[in-house]
Protein backbone atom coordinates (compact mmCIF):
# COMPACT_ATOMS: atom_id res chain seq x y z
CA UNK A 1 0.00 0.00 0.00
CA UNK A 2 1.22 3.68 -0.38
CA UNK A 3 1.49 6.29 1.68
CA UNK A 4 -1.18 8.43 -0.15
CA UNK A 5 -3.89 5.84 0.56
CA UNK A 6 -6.92 6.69 2.44
CA UNK A 7 -8.87 4.65 4.48
CA UNK A 8 -12.27 5.64 5.64
CA UNK A 9 -13.55 4.76 8.82
CA UNK A 10 -17.22 4.62 9.22
CA UNK A 11 -18.52 4.72 13.41
CA UNK A 12 -22.15 3.98 13.77
CA UNK A 13 -23.17 4.80 17.28
CA UNK A 14 -26.45 3.55 18.69
CA UNK A 15 -28.52 4.73 21.51
CA UNK A 16 -28.68 2.95 24.82
CA UNK A 17 -32.70 1.87 24.07
CA UNK A 18 -31.25 0.65 20.15
CA UNK A 19 -28.11 -1.45 21.30
CA UNK A 20 -29.34 -4.44 22.80
CA UNK A 21 -32.06 -4.45 20.20
CA UNK A 22 -29.18 -5.04 17.56
CA UNK A 23 -26.41 -6.14 19.30
CA UNK A 24 -26.42 -10.27 20.90
CA UNK A 25 -25.24 -9.40 24.73
CA UNK A 26 -26.32 -12.96 25.88
CA UNK A 27 -23.43 -15.49 26.80
CA UNK A 28 -24.81 -18.59 24.45
CA UNK A 29 -21.11 -19.82 23.84
CA UNK A 30 -20.16 -20.09 27.49
CA UNK A 31 -23.46 -22.39 28.07
CA UNK A 32 -25.23 -19.86 30.52
CA UNK A 33 -29.21 -20.04 29.89
CA UNK A 34 -31.59 -17.07 30.18
CA UNK A 35 -33.52 -16.80 33.30
CA UNK A 36 -36.62 -18.53 31.79
CA UNK A 37 -35.10 -21.34 30.39
CA UNK A 38 -33.57 -22.20 33.66
CA UNK A 39 -37.47 -21.93 35.08
CA UNK A 40 -38.31 -23.99 32.78
CA UNK A 41 -35.65 -26.83 33.25
CA UNK A 42 -37.00 -26.53 37.08
CA UNK A 43 -37.30 -30.42 38.66
CA UNK A 44 -40.77 -30.18 40.23
CA UNK A 45 -42.52 -32.39 42.66
CA UNK A 46 -45.08 -33.59 39.92
CA UNK A 47 -41.58 -34.57 37.68
CA UNK A 48 -40.42 -36.19 40.56
CA UNK A 49 -43.32 -38.63 41.56
CA UNK A 50 -43.98 -38.79 37.65
CA UNK A 51 -40.46 -40.25 37.12
CA UNK A 52 -41.01 -42.37 40.68
CA UNK A 53 -43.98 -43.98 39.30
CA UNK A 54 -42.24 -44.42 35.61
CA UNK A 55 -39.36 -46.51 38.15
CA UNK A 56 -40.88 -47.68 40.14
CA UNK A 57 -40.20 -51.79 39.27
CA UNK A 58 -36.95 -50.45 38.76
CA UNK A 59 -36.01 -49.22 41.90
CA UNK A 60 -34.55 -51.92 44.49
CA UNK A 61 -36.42 -53.08 47.24
CA UNK A 62 -33.61 -53.32 50.01
CA UNK A 63 -30.08 -51.24 49.94
CA UNK A 64 -28.48 -48.50 52.00
CA UNK A 65 -29.56 -45.68 49.46
CA UNK A 66 -31.89 -45.69 45.98
CA UNK A 67 -33.66 -48.43 47.18
CA UNK A 68 -37.50 -48.27 48.27
CA UNK A 69 -36.29 -48.95 51.57
CA UNK A 70 -34.00 -45.76 51.78
CA UNK A 71 -36.91 -43.82 50.55
CA UNK A 72 -39.22 -45.22 53.50
CA UNK A 73 -36.36 -45.00 55.92
CA UNK A 74 -35.74 -41.39 54.83
CA UNK A 75 -39.09 -40.08 54.73
CA UNK A 76 -40.04 -41.95 58.11
CA UNK A 77 -37.25 -39.97 59.90
CA UNK A 78 -38.45 -36.66 58.15
CA UNK A 79 -41.54 -36.18 59.24
CA UNK A 80 -41.37 -38.24 62.53
CA UNK A 81 -44.21 -41.18 61.27
CA UNK A 82 -45.09 -43.03 64.05
CA UNK A 83 -49.10 -43.57 64.22
CA UNK A 84 -48.95 -47.07 63.64
CA UNK A 85 -46.27 -48.03 66.04
CA UNK A 86 -48.78 -48.12 69.37
CA UNK A 87 -50.96 -50.29 67.13
CA UNK A 88 -47.94 -52.55 65.80
CA UNK A 89 -46.28 -53.15 69.15
CA UNK A 90 -50.12 -53.82 70.45
CA UNK A 91 -50.46 -56.81 68.07
CA UNK A 92 -46.75 -58.12 68.71
CA UNK A 93 -47.59 -58.50 72.19
CA UNK A 94 -50.88 -60.27 71.35
CA UNK A 95 -48.80 -62.66 69.83
CA UNK A 96 -46.55 -63.02 71.35
CA UNK A 97 -49.51 -63.93 73.93
CA UNK A 98 -51.17 -66.42 71.69
CA UNK A 99 -47.78 -67.80 70.88
CA UNK A 100 -47.15 -68.54 74.53
CA UNK A 101 -50.85 -70.07 75.26
CA UNK A 102 -49.71 -72.35 72.16
CA UNK A 103 -46.53 -73.36 73.77
CA UNK A 104 -48.43 -74.31 77.00
CA UNK A 105 -51.12 -76.16 75.06
CA UNK A 106 -47.87 -78.19 73.34
CA UNK A 107 -46.65 -78.98 77.07
CA UNK A 108 -49.68 -79.87 78.08
CA UNK A 109 -50.28 -81.70 74.82
CA UNK A 110 -47.13 -83.56 75.36
CA UNK A 111 -47.53 -84.11 79.27
CA UNK A 112 -50.65 -85.95 78.97
CA UNK A 113 -49.89 -88.13 75.93
CA UNK A 114 -46.25 -89.40 77.78
CA UNK A 115 -47.72 -89.46 81.29
CA UNK A 116 -44.43 -87.28 82.03
CA UNK A 117 -43.99 -83.72 83.59
CA UNK A 118 -41.93 -81.82 81.61
CA UNK A 119 -39.36 -79.56 83.30
CA UNK A 120 -40.31 -76.52 81.44
CA UNK A 121 -42.17 -73.22 82.37
CA UNK A 122 -43.61 -70.98 79.72
CA UNK A 123 -43.05 -68.26 81.47
CA UNK A 124 -39.65 -68.35 81.61
CA UNK A 125 -39.52 -67.91 78.32
CA UNK A 126 -38.02 -64.54 76.98
CA UNK A 127 -40.83 -62.52 74.73
CA UNK A 128 -38.07 -62.41 72.18
CA UNK A 129 -37.90 -65.60 71.51
CA UNK A 130 -41.56 -65.97 71.22
CA UNK A 131 -41.71 -62.68 68.92
CA UNK A 132 -38.87 -64.13 66.94
CA UNK A 133 -40.45 -66.76 64.39
CA UNK A 134 -37.27 -69.14 63.52
CA UNK A 135 -36.50 -69.44 67.72
CA UNK A 136 -40.45 -69.54 68.03
CA UNK A 137 -40.58 -72.51 65.82
CA UNK A 138 -37.35 -73.98 67.04
CA UNK A 139 -39.16 -74.16 70.92
CA UNK A 140 -41.84 -76.71 68.93
CA UNK A 141 -40.13 -78.20 66.98
CA UNK A 142 -38.52 -79.41 69.97
CA UNK A 143 -41.40 -80.24 72.02
CA UNK A 144 -42.95 -82.22 68.72
CA UNK A 145 -39.62 -84.60 69.33
CA UNK A 146 -40.66 -85.72 72.50
CA UNK A 147 -42.13 -89.12 73.06
CA UNK A 148 -45.92 -89.26 72.03
CA UNK A 149 -46.77 -92.40 73.81
CA UNK A 150 -46.38 -93.64 77.37
CA UNK A 151 -43.61 -95.30 78.03
CA UNK A 152 -43.48 -98.81 79.91
CA UNK A 153 -42.57 -97.74 83.00
CA UNK A 154 -45.84 -95.26 83.22
CA UNK A 155 -47.93 -98.19 82.65
CA UNK A 156 -49.19 -100.89 84.45
CA UNK A 157 -50.97 -104.60 83.98
CA UNK A 158 -53.59 -102.97 86.22
CA UNK A 159 -54.58 -100.31 84.31
CA UNK A 160 -54.52 -101.47 80.90
CA UNK A 161 -57.14 -103.99 82.14
CA UNK A 162 -59.49 -101.56 84.03
CA UNK A 163 -59.40 -99.38 80.69
CA UNK A 164 -60.08 -102.09 78.20
CA UNK A 165 -62.86 -102.89 76.65
CA UNK A 166 -63.33 -106.38 77.42
CA UNK A 167 -66.08 -107.54 79.40
CA UNK A 168 -64.97 -108.15 82.94
CA UNK A 169 -67.49 -110.74 83.15
CA UNK A 170 -66.10 -112.57 79.87
CA UNK A 171 -64.19 -115.83 80.94
CA UNK A 172 -63.13 -116.30 77.71
CA UNK A 173 -61.00 -113.42 77.21
CA UNK A 174 -62.72 -112.18 74.19
CA UNK A 175 -64.46 -109.19 73.50
CA UNK A 176 -68.47 -109.15 73.90
CA UNK A 177 -70.38 -108.47 70.51
CA UNK A 178 -71.25 -104.51 70.95
CA UNK A 179 -75.00 -104.29 70.92
CA UNK A 180 -75.65 -107.65 72.15
CA UNK A 181 -78.46 -109.90 71.72
CA UNK A 182 -81.65 -110.00 69.39
CA UNK A 183 -84.21 -107.04 69.61
CA UNK A 184 -82.89 -104.55 67.59
CA UNK A 185 -79.80 -103.09 69.31
CA UNK A 186 -78.26 -101.68 66.80
CA UNK A 187 -74.93 -102.13 67.42
CA UNK A 188 -72.41 -104.28 65.76
CA UNK A 189 -70.20 -103.96 63.36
Amino acid sequence: MSQNSKIDLDKKVYSKIEYPKVIDTTFNQLGVSSINTQIGEIFTVSDFFNQYNALFYDIPAFGDTNSHEYLIETSTEYIGYETNSAEIEALQNEITQLRRDLLQAQVDLVEATTGQKLNLDINTIEDAQLTDSSQFNQILAELDNQPSSPTEENTTADTVVSNSPVNSNSTSGTPSPAGGGGSGGGGGY
